[in-house]
Protein backbone atom coordinates (compact mmCIF):
# COMPACT_ATOMS: atom_id res chain seq x y z
CA UNK A 1 0.00 0.00 0.00
CA UNK A 2 1.24 3.67 -1.02
CA UNK A 3 2.28 5.87 1.48
CA UNK A 4 -0.79 8.20 0.08
CA UNK A 5 -3.18 5.54 0.48
CA UNK A 6 -1.80 4.61 4.41
CA UNK A 7 -2.47 8.81 5.13
CA UNK A 8 -5.86 8.37 3.31
CA UNK A 9 -6.70 5.66 5.45
CA UNK A 10 -5.36 6.57 8.51
CA UNK A 11 -7.12 10.30 8.12
CA UNK A 12 -10.26 7.85 8.50
CA UNK A 13 -9.12 5.75 11.08
CA UNK A 14 -7.69 8.09 13.75
CA UNK A 15 -10.33 10.71 14.14
CA UNK A 16 -13.17 7.19 14.37
CA UNK A 17 -11.06 5.24 17.04
CA UNK A 18 -14.13 3.64 18.36
CA UNK A 19 -16.04 2.92 15.34
CA UNK A 20 -12.48 1.97 13.59
CA UNK A 21 -11.70 -0.85 16.04
CA UNK A 22 -15.43 -1.79 15.85
CA UNK A 23 -15.63 -2.23 12.24
CA UNK A 24 -12.84 -4.24 12.62
CA UNK A 25 -14.18 -6.34 14.45
CA UNK A 26 -17.57 -6.55 11.96
CA UNK A 27 -15.24 -7.54 9.31
CA UNK A 28 -13.72 -10.39 10.78
CA UNK A 29 -17.05 -11.75 12.12
CA UNK A 30 -18.55 -11.18 8.69
CA UNK A 31 -15.73 -12.81 6.92
CA UNK A 32 -15.97 -16.35 10.00
CA UNK A 33 -19.94 -16.11 9.21
CA UNK A 34 -19.83 -15.74 5.35
CA UNK A 35 -16.88 -18.62 5.46
CA UNK A 36 -19.48 -20.95 7.56
CA UNK A 37 -22.55 -20.67 5.15
CA UNK A 38 -20.65 -20.06 2.20
CA UNK A 39 -17.52 -22.08 2.13
CA UNK A 40 -16.74 -22.17 -1.61
CA UNK A 41 -17.49 -19.03 -2.35
CA UNK A 42 -17.24 -16.69 0.24
CA UNK A 43 -13.59 -15.58 -0.46
CA UNK A 44 -14.25 -15.06 -4.61
CA UNK A 45 -16.84 -13.32 -6.57
CA UNK A 46 -19.76 -15.67 -5.88
CA UNK A 47 -23.15 -15.92 -4.14
CA UNK A 48 -21.12 -16.15 -0.84
CA UNK A 49 -18.70 -12.71 -1.24
CA UNK A 50 -22.08 -10.95 -1.78
CA UNK A 51 -23.60 -11.99 1.43
CA UNK A 52 -20.08 -11.37 3.22
CA UNK A 53 -20.33 -7.88 2.14
CA UNK A 54 -23.76 -6.89 3.12
CA UNK A 55 -23.49 -9.05 6.14
CA UNK A 56 -20.13 -6.76 7.12
CA UNK A 57 -22.01 -3.83 6.29
CA UNK A 58 -24.79 -4.42 8.41
CA UNK A 59 -22.66 -5.20 11.21
CA UNK A 60 -20.35 -2.19 11.42
CA UNK A 61 -24.04 -0.49 11.83
CA UNK A 62 -25.18 -2.97 14.29
CA UNK A 63 -21.47 -2.51 16.61
CA UNK A 64 -21.32 1.67 15.50
CA UNK A 65 -25.16 2.09 16.39
CA UNK A 66 -24.73 0.66 20.10
CA UNK A 67 -21.94 3.71 20.24
CA UNK A 68 -23.36 6.84 18.30
CA UNK A 69 -26.23 7.37 16.24
CA UNK A 70 -27.50 5.62 13.19
CA UNK A 71 -26.38 8.58 11.03
CA UNK A 72 -22.72 8.88 12.15
CA UNK A 73 -22.77 5.19 12.05
CA UNK A 74 -23.67 4.93 8.37
CA UNK A 75 -21.79 7.80 7.66
CA UNK A 76 -18.54 6.31 8.89
CA UNK A 77 -19.81 2.66 7.51
CA UNK A 78 -20.34 3.96 3.91
CA UNK A 79 -16.76 5.90 3.74
CA UNK A 80 -15.07 3.04 5.75
CA UNK A 81 -16.45 0.58 3.22
CA UNK A 82 -15.90 2.88 -0.42
CA UNK A 83 -12.30 3.32 0.88
CA UNK A 84 -11.31 -0.07 1.04
CA UNK A 85 -12.93 -0.67 -2.29
CA UNK A 86 -10.57 2.10 -3.56
CA UNK A 87 -7.31 1.40 -1.23
CA UNK A 88 -7.90 -2.41 -2.45
CA UNK A 89 -8.87 -1.95 -6.14
CA UNK A 90 -10.55 -5.28 -8.24
CA UNK A 91 -11.71 -4.88 -11.55
CA UNK A 92 -15.07 -2.43 -12.54
CA UNK A 93 -17.55 -5.70 -12.19
CA UNK A 94 -16.19 -6.51 -8.82
CA UNK A 95 -15.91 -3.08 -7.10
CA UNK A 96 -19.35 -2.78 -8.67
CA UNK A 97 -20.75 -5.38 -6.80
CA UNK A 98 -18.87 -5.39 -3.80
CA UNK A 99 -20.30 -1.47 -3.64
CA UNK A 100 -23.41 -2.70 -4.74
CA UNK A 101 -23.83 -5.61 -1.66
CA UNK A 102 -22.44 -3.07 0.92
CA UNK A 103 -25.24 -0.63 0.13
CA UNK A 104 -27.85 -3.62 0.98
CA UNK A 105 -26.43 -4.36 4.04
CA UNK A 106 -26.74 -0.75 5.33
CA UNK A 107 -30.01 -0.11 3.28
CA UNK A 108 -31.10 -3.34 4.75
CA UNK A 109 -29.85 -1.69 8.46
CA UNK A 110 -32.09 1.46 7.71
CA UNK A 111 -35.21 -0.56 6.93
CA UNK A 112 -34.88 -2.57 10.45
CA UNK A 113 -33.91 0.44 12.37
CA UNK A 114 -37.96 2.08 12.95
CA UNK A 115 -38.90 -0.96 14.19
CA UNK A 116 -36.56 -1.94 16.54
CA UNK A 117 -34.34 0.63 18.67
CA UNK A 118 -30.20 0.36 17.69
CA UNK A 119 -29.18 -1.08 21.56
CA UNK A 120 -31.53 -4.14 20.71
CA UNK A 121 -30.20 -5.49 17.30
CA UNK A 122 -28.51 -8.38 17.11
CA UNK A 123 -26.47 -10.35 14.74
CA UNK A 124 -29.11 -12.98 13.74
CA UNK A 125 -31.90 -10.60 12.74
CA UNK A 126 -28.84 -10.26 9.81
CA UNK A 127 -27.46 -13.13 9.04
CA UNK A 128 -30.64 -14.93 8.60
CA UNK A 129 -32.57 -12.23 6.27
CA UNK A 130 -29.19 -12.05 4.56
CA UNK A 131 -29.35 -15.82 4.02
CA UNK A 132 -33.04 -15.64 3.06
CA UNK A 133 -32.10 -12.61 0.25
CA UNK A 134 -29.66 -15.69 -1.46
CA UNK A 135 -32.89 -16.87 -2.85
CA UNK A 136 -33.17 -13.82 -4.84
CA UNK A 137 -29.86 -12.75 -5.50
CA UNK A 138 -28.75 -11.65 -9.06
CA UNK A 139 -25.86 -12.36 -11.39
CA UNK A 140 -24.15 -9.34 -12.55
CA UNK A 141 -22.96 -9.35 -16.16
CA UNK A 142 -22.17 -5.98 -17.03
CA UNK A 143 -21.73 -2.58 -15.59
CA UNK A 144 -24.71 -1.58 -16.50
CA UNK A 145 -27.01 -3.66 -14.73
CA UNK A 146 -28.88 -2.60 -12.30
CA UNK A 147 -30.68 -4.59 -9.53
CA UNK A 148 -31.67 -2.22 -7.19
CA UNK A 149 -32.61 -4.05 -3.32
CA UNK A 150 -31.12 -7.64 -4.77
CA UNK A 151 -27.71 -8.85 -3.70
CA UNK A 152 -25.67 -9.82 -6.85
CA UNK A 153 -22.82 -11.57 -7.64
CA UNK A 154 -20.30 -12.44 -10.59
CA UNK A 155 -21.34 -15.67 -12.52
CA UNK A 156 -19.39 -19.01 -10.28
CA UNK A 157 -18.02 -20.70 -13.68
Amino acid sequence: MSFKKIRRLLSLVIPHPLFSLLSFYATMQAFAIAQKHFPDTASNNGIGNAFRHALWCAFIMIYCCKVSSPEKALDFCKRITDMHEELFPNQPLETKMDLHNNKIGMDYFMELLPGIHRQFFEKGFFIDALIKKMDDAKVLKNLDDDFEGYLVYLDEK
